[in-house]
């Protein structure tokens, strides 16, 4: 009895599926241009709510920092500091005109997933193309889906769709996701809740990123992290010179999935934060030479051992 009941157990081990320890850890970072978190809560959400509701948020992540405020309030810089994690005083994009870059010194986050294994697999989706010609560095695979004359709408349900395809041709390590219809609506419209086409565009971005959240849910022997941000809100029709304004100095973070903690942050959050707390998660040590301004945030404790701390 005692042998038969071992080679039970023996079976059902084997049959079982892997492990949360066992899955192998990969990462997505979705960014939503110029969305507003209080429109975003009107909007009908069904994919960003499922996130929040699989992990922690903050409404009022900070697209500047303390020590340094003197960039502009627009895309170049921001969309610089997140993928980088490092502020504009850094990177040293400070509008949009990309005209001396310190990518050299502080590149994009691919970069450290790539030294730490030069194996894995990196992936970029974008449709705002400066990010693919400037930013985006020790990529495998930079896709951008904007062309003369394509609507951002269009240009985003072509990433979505990229993002779903590469999913399975690439088994990514490190994925960015990037959409902009958000912005292109706040701009033509206005950046506000009571705005019926910005909240549409929200709506529209959501209903893309369900397939992508389903495709990487039925990847069902890996474990992803997904940490959503925007590089800035907005006020009427634009974001420059926001530097005293809330509604553009808040973007929001969420950090979903099995290894990130449930709720609300207490504590302030910063889109800085992005890049360490994705490298934490892949188990990449955070070397201080790479001067990172960011610090791990929102992952489970026994995730952060080796987390960075960081000058705001």
């Amino acid at each position: 009895m005692r042998i038969a009941r071992l080679l039970s157990l023996l079976l059902l081990a084997i049959a079982a599926p892997l492990s949360a320890a066992e899955k192998g850890k990969h990462v997505l970072l979705l960014g939503v241009d110029g969305c507003r978190f209080d429109a975003l809560q009107k909007a009908k959400t069904p994919n960003l709510d499922r996130l929040i509701a699989d992990g922690i948020y903050s409404p009022t992540a900070l697209i500047l920092g303390d020590r340094y405020q003197k960039n502009d309030t627009i895309s170049g810089p921001g969309w610089g500091t997140i993928n980088t994690g490092v502020w504009a005083d850094k990177h040293n994009v400070q509008g949009n005109q990309f005209k001396k870059p310190h990518f050299d010194k502080f590149p994009h986050f691919f970069h450290y997933v790539k030294l730490a294994d030069p194996k894995a697999k990196t992936v970029s989706i974008i449709n705002w193309s400066p990010i693919a010609k400037y930013i985006v560095s020790s990529a495998d695979v930079s896709t951008d889906t904007a062309s003369s004359g394509k609507s951002y709408d269009k240009a985003d349900a072509d990433a979505a769709a990229e993002a779903i395809r590469l999913l399975e041709a690439e088994s990514p390590t490190a994925m960015m996701l990037y959409q902009g219809e958000v912005d292109e609506a706040g701009h033509a419209h206005g950046f506000h809740p009571s705005v019926p086409q910005y909240i549409a565009a929200i709506e529209n971005v959501d209903s893309l990123l369900g397939p992508v959240l389903d495709a990487i849910e039925k990847r069902t022997d890996e474990e992803w992290l997904i940490v959503v941000t925007s590089d800035h809100g907005g006020s009427g029709r634009g974001h420059s010179n926001g530097h005293t304004n809330p509604d553009i100095l808040h973007s929001f973070l969420i950090v979903s999935g099995a290894g990130a903690q449930r709720g609300k942050f207490n504590d302030q959050v910063y889109i800085v934060d992005a890049v360490p707390t994705l490298l934490t998660y892949l188990g990449i040590k955070i070397d201080d030479a790479w001067q990172l301004d960011g610090h791990a945030v929102g992952l489970k404790k026994s995730l952060t051992t080796d987390q960075t701390t960081s000058e705001k």
